[in-house]
């Protein structure tokens, strides 16, 4: 017999009454219904500990059908997200539910001509009124007249000041549930964007541009900011976790933290420490949004030595995500707020002060390339800077 490698299959009938986790942990026995039970059982005993720090990327369409209010809030609410990358249009349509628009199910079989005489937007099976995106933009070209706008900022800066406004709108419109930005802004969850003119927000702070408006959402501080996020979380011996919903732009922004660390910045990094994806991207077509935690690591963006902390779930994330939030939320105690956003300028400080001391190292100081067979070689590293070789090797 050969030698037992896993947990013994015992197929047991349904009961009527059987709850999330139970579900989870009995049924879910093969495929990707089994990584989707390994990564409930990495997030509740590994990634939502103290310590951990957790950056979730969001793609694909998910607040239009509501993931921003029924999960992605409760998940901020309970301390299990301390950072975010995201669409622009995932934020654009969870300001929807914020100001108190309706969107409805519908099917993804109707007469597309027809809805668009009628004035009727369609997202595959989610319809809802062309003046709700008219409303949406009248709300955001009037806030960012106000003064706090009009100045070159990051995208977390500005999303927060969003859900700062946002939030007001709730309560005068009586919102039960608050939205995905409103929520980010009470609880210091930093969220950035990684396209931020790929959006109506953004067309939108375009718009306002050909008017005279001074706001620039600076790309630069926005990567500054996250790779400084990255390295905080590696402080005192902690960890960081990259949970990643979808794929995209903002899974790669997510990512590059740490090859911005140690390829451009010249700081020691040694990659996330965990690696979650819910994605249905292949890996052999060389898209980002399918490349798998073992090529991640070939970038310096995993530690090798935490490939056992990677999963990917090959599904789709509005199955996925309600299931491993009931599953954790049942499971985890909340965790204390790290409120990132009110340490952004401290962990940036942090940041430059080890970057421009490292920049100033003498190159005796610093590693030389490896190659295969182990002898050193020169390399440049970092920013540019020749590294001699040093010799060594056998």
């Amino acid at each position: 017999m050969s030698k037992q490698l896993g947990k013994k299959i015992a197929p047991a009938p349904m009961p009527t009454d059987i709850g999330v986790v139970d579900l989870i942990d009995n049924y879910f026995t093969a495929y990707n219904s089994a990584r989707l039970r390994e990564i409930c059982y990495l997030l509740s005993r590994d990634v939502l500990q103290e310590g951990v720090t957790v950056g979730v990327s969001l793609s694909g369409a998910m607040t239009p059908a509501g993931y921003g209010v029924s999960v992605l809030a409760p998940l901020i609410r309970n301390g299990f997200i301390d950072w975010m990358i995201s669409t622009g249009a995932n934020l654009y349509h969870d300001m929807h539910y914020g100001l108190g628009f309706e969107l409805f199910a519908g099917n993804p079989f109707l007469n597309d001509v027809k809805l668009r005489q009628e004035g009727t937007i369609r997202i595959y099976d989610i319809i809802f009124s062309y003046d709700v995106l008219l409303e949406t933009d009248a709300f955001i070209r009037k806030i960012l007249q106000a003064p706090a706008f009009q100045k070159r900022m990051g995208t977390a800066e500005f999303h927060y000041l969003l859900g700062k406004y946002v939030r007001e709108v709730e309560k005068q419109v009586g919102v039960k549930n608050s939205s995905l930005l409103a929520t980010a802004y009470e609880y210091g969850v930093p969220i950035y964007t990684s396209s931020p003119g790929d959006s109506s927000i953004g067309m939108n702070v375009a718009a306002l541009s050909l008017e005279g408006s001074e706001l620039v959402l600076d790309p630069s501080i926005d990567v500054n900011e996250t790779a400084a996020i990255a390295y905080y979380a590696r402080g005192s011996e902690g960890k960081s976790a990259a949970f990643i919903i979808g794929g995209g732009s903002p899974k790669n922004f997510l990512l590059q933290t740490q090859p911005q660390l140690h390829e451009v910045l010249g700081l020691e990094e040694r990659g996330h420490d965990f690696f979650i994806q819910f994605t249905d991207a292949r890996p052999d077509t060389g898209g980002l949004s399918g490349a798998t935690p073992s090529e991640a690591v070939s970038w310096g963006k995993i530690d090798p030595n935490e490939l056992p902390s990677t999963i990917v779930c090959y599904t789709d994330s509005t199955i996925a995500l309600p299931l491993v939030t009931a599953y954790v939320m049942n499971q985890c105690k909340p965790r204390t707020l790290k409120r990132l956003y009110d340490k952004r300028e401290k962990m940036l400080e942090q940041l430059r002060t080890d970057y421009l001391a490292a920049k100033t190292r003498s190159s005796e100081q610093i590693p030389a390339a490896m190659t295969q067979s182990g002898a050193q070689e020169s390399a440049t590293y970092p920013v540019g800077r020749l590294i001699p070789n040093t010799g060594g090797g056998e």
